[in-house]
This record gives C-alpha cells, structure tokens and sequence, in this order.
C-alpha cells in the first residue's frame, strides 16, 4: 500500500493511465460504440424484415386457404388447404357465444391452432381477420372469414425465426469482437509508432537533467511530432548558446580582472612592504602615484562589474518592455553625458519614436555610445547625434565624433565583449560598453552598426523598429 502523497503510487498510477494505454482505449472504445451502433441497427433492420415476412407469408396462406375449394372428408366439407399444410396449425372455426363452445375443425395429422377471442370475433363477423402472436404456443396466428360463423385459422411457430436471429445476433457479436480486438491492436501499433517522438523528447529532457548534455535529437518526418521535435532541438541550442555565452563572458570576465588585480595586489604588497618595520621609507612621490594607480584600479573595477551586472540584466523576459519614447531616452542619456563631458559639444537633432522596450537598458546604450564619442574627441570638438526615422519602419540613432576614427579591421569586433582595439587600450575603459549597446539593441529587435564618419571619426549607429510619436 502508498500513501495518498507518495510519489510511488502517483508513478504508477501514471503508468497505469499512460498515453499509448489511453489511445489505445480510446480506439477500442470508439470502434466498439460504432460496431454496436452498426450490430444493434442491422440486427433491429433484420428482425422487423423477417417478421414481416412471416406475417405477409402467413396473411398470404391463410387468404389462400380461404379462398381454396372444399373438400369431402368423413361426411364433412373442409378447406383443401388442410390436405397441404405441414408447415402450419390449420383450422377452422365454427362461430359459437364463447370460446369454451366454439368447435375447431383441423386436420388429423396434426395439432389445432390456438385460437381465443380474436379468432371467435373473426368468425361471428365481429372482424374482418386477426392476426396476433399466442406466446403460450410461440407462434404467429391469423383468421380470415371463410363464410357464415366460420373462420379459418392458421398458426406458424416463430422458432425458426428465431434462431435465425440468434445465429445473426452471434454473427454480429463475433465479428464485432473481432473489430473490437483488432482496432485495439491498431490503437496499440499507432500510439506506440506515433508517441516514439515523444519517448524520444522524454528520453533527451531526462538526458538532459541527468547530465547536461545538450545534443539535438534526429527528426523525422513533417507532422506535428516532429514541429514538437524541431521546437524542442531550438530549445536545446538556445540553452547550449546561452550557457556558451555565460562560460565565454565568466572565461573574459576572469581574464579582464586578473590585470587589475594583479597591480592592486601588487600595489599594496608595496605598500605593506613600506609599512614595516625597518624597511626603506617609500618617497612621497612614488606613494603618491600607487595610492592614484590603486584609486584609478578600484575606479576600473567597478566599472567592469557594473558592466556585467548591466549585462546580466538586459537577459531579462520581455514581459516588463513598456512603451518608450525614444526621443526622451535620447534626451536624458545627453543630460548625463553633458555632465562629465567637459569641453565637449553636443550636436543635436532628434525626432519623435515610439517603441516597446525598456527604458533604462535604452538609455545606458545611448549613454554608452555618448560616452564612447566624448572618450575618442579631442577638447573643444563636436559629438554630433541624430534621432529620425528610415522610413521602412524603422528609426536610427546616430552618434558621430570627432575622433581618430575606427580601422577598416576593427569595425567587424567593435561590439564584441572585451574587444578594444589599438588606440583605445591606453584609455579608460572595460571594454563591455558598446556589448551592451549591442545586446540592448537586439533584444529590442534591433541593430547596431559601426563606420566612418564624414568628417572623419567614428559613426556608431542603433536602429530600432517602432513607429513615429
């Protein structure tokens, strides 16, 4: 015996009631609902035609042997019908008050007819025929006037109607036990052949948990099992990209911080090293420049993991994206930039976009590509920035300095994480800043691009799908 929560008795009671054993019931019971539909209504079709046919064959005789010549037989007249009966109960009733006095004549070779009030109304005139089943005798019984009170009477047995029934009603059970059977096994190869993806999909989800292991599994076929199949390989390699991509941001991650660590380490090493006792004093100027090496360091640190964190962020469900307007993103990451860019001027030009997204991952990838463009302008230049739509659907975001410019070679890797090209690894930075740039504007359903500016420095550009406002 389970108890009601152990997860034995839910185990088996789902093994129990799997899928294949539902299909399989479910055929059975289907193809057993329509063969008794089909046996009871031919069975119904059956009966009422043979009784019929008993009936019209019975009414045929008896109007036959109504209508037959009589015969003299022991000093009487009788039908002649009664020198050709084998098959039937024939007689003839004489008209009498009751039924205790009526007197029916019948051949000597068999037995009489039933007969009861019908009959005696038939041949007092009451009725003109009758025809009834006698269940004493098990038979079909019918009258017809054969002149002034008489009447005569035929009764046929139903016995062989029916066991012609019987045979049919057994005809029809076996076969349709037969059907029953065999759409069982239909229902049974059908389920197992058309649930294989499914074990298939069971098999790989418990793969899965149990190792980690991530290949996609074959498909075959173009039905809905293999959509399910296809959907479930698109899982799975979203699953292995986004783990590639966390081992590849967790491998350039460890690689960014061991430098500054490294000087932090360093740094104070010297620094204690000073501090004991006995050892040579550090002068003023070198303590000066490791306490400034080691505020810069800090400073380069924490702006490393604010970047990761941003990154990790921007993994978020879409569900929280909110109505933008891009203009008024663009706007406050300008008032930002302002704030530290020193001599920098700002070349504005924005018109109104609207789009679903969210806000602040917006606004940090406007900040970055602002800060990029005041980082590479020498003093007194000019960022220029640009907010219009393309027209196709679409609005771009562009940020032009005033700057050396990109190299033909770098363009491609600018917005990788980590990448800093030549000219930019002097200056401040944790190389992450134009990856979020990237990421936020593909998870907006956007793009980024990166060229050369007319007037010589570096184009970064943001396209993102909306509408005007």
């Amino acid at each position: 015996m389970t108890e009601p929560g152990d997860p034995r008795g839910t185990r088996w009671g789902a093994r129990r009631f799997s899928l294949r054993g539902r299909v399989t019931l479910l055929a059975a019971a289907c193809v057993a609902g329509a063969v008794a539909l089909v046996s009871i209504g031919a069975y119904m079709v059956v009966r009422s035609n043979l009784y019929q046919q008993l009936d019209d064959s019975l009414l045929a005789r008896a109007q036959a042997a109504a209508n037959s010549p009589q015969v003299q037989t022991e000093l009487r007249q009788v039908p002649g019908a009664f020198l050709a009966s084998a098959d039937l109960q024939i007689g003839q009733l004489n008209a009498a008050p009751d039924v205790q006095h009526a007197v029916m004549t019948y051949p000597l070779s068999s037995s009489p007819p039933p007969f009861g009030q019908d009959e005696l109304a038939v041949a007092n005139g009451d009725s003109p025929e009758s025809l009834r089943t006698d269940f004493r005798s098990d038979s079909r019984v019918v009258a017809l006037p054969t002149g002034h009170g008489e009447a005569i009477v035929l009764a046929q047995s139903m016995g062989p109607t029916k066991r012609t029934l019987n045979e049919l009603a057994l005809v029809l059970f076996l076969i349709g036990g037969a059907g029953i059977l065999v759409a069982a096994a239909a229902g049974t190869a059908v389920a197992r052949t058309g649930l294989r993806p499914v074990d298939r999909l069971t098999s790989a989800a418990e793969r899965v948990a149990r190792t980690g292991d991530l290949r996609p599994i074959p498909v075959s076929g173009d039905d809905e099992l293999a959509r399910l199949t296809q959907t479930f390989n698109t899982m799975l390699g979203t699953v292995a990209d986004s783990q590639e991509r966390q081992r590849q941001l967790v491998a350039d991650a460890g690689h960014e911080l061991r430098t500054p660590l490294t000087s932090l380490r360093t740094n104070l090493e010297l620094l204690l090293a000073a501090s004991k006792p006995g050892a040579p004093p550090l002068r003023d100027e070198d303590r000066v420049d490791i306490i400034a090496d080691i505020s810069g360091q800090l400073d380069e640190l924490t702006q490393l993991i604010g970047d990761l964190v941003e990154l990790a962020r921007q993994d978020e469900p879409r569900e929280r994206f909110e109505r933008v307007e891009l203009l008024e993103v663009v706007e406050r990451a300008l008032d930002r930039a302002r704030r530290r860019a020193g001599e920098i001027n700002f070349d504005v030009s924005l018109q109104p976009w609207v789009l679903t997204g969210d806000n602040s991952s917006l606004e940090r990838a406007v900040l970055n590509l602002l800060d990029n463009a005041v980082k590479f302008s020498p003093p007194d230049a000019t960022v220029w920035v640009r907010l219009y739509p393309l027209g196709d659907g679409t609005a771009v975001v562009e940020v032009a300095d005033a700057g050396p410019g990109i190299a033909e070679e770098d363009l491609p890797k600018v917005f990788d994480r980590f990448y800093r090209s030549s000219e930019a690894r002097t200056l401040p930075g944790s190389g992450l800043g134009l990856a979020i740039v990237k990421h936020a504007a593909e998870r907006h359903g956007g793009a980024v691009y990166a060229s050369q500016a007319p007037e010589g420095g570096a184009l970064m550009t943001i396209r993102l799908p909306g509408a005007p406002g």
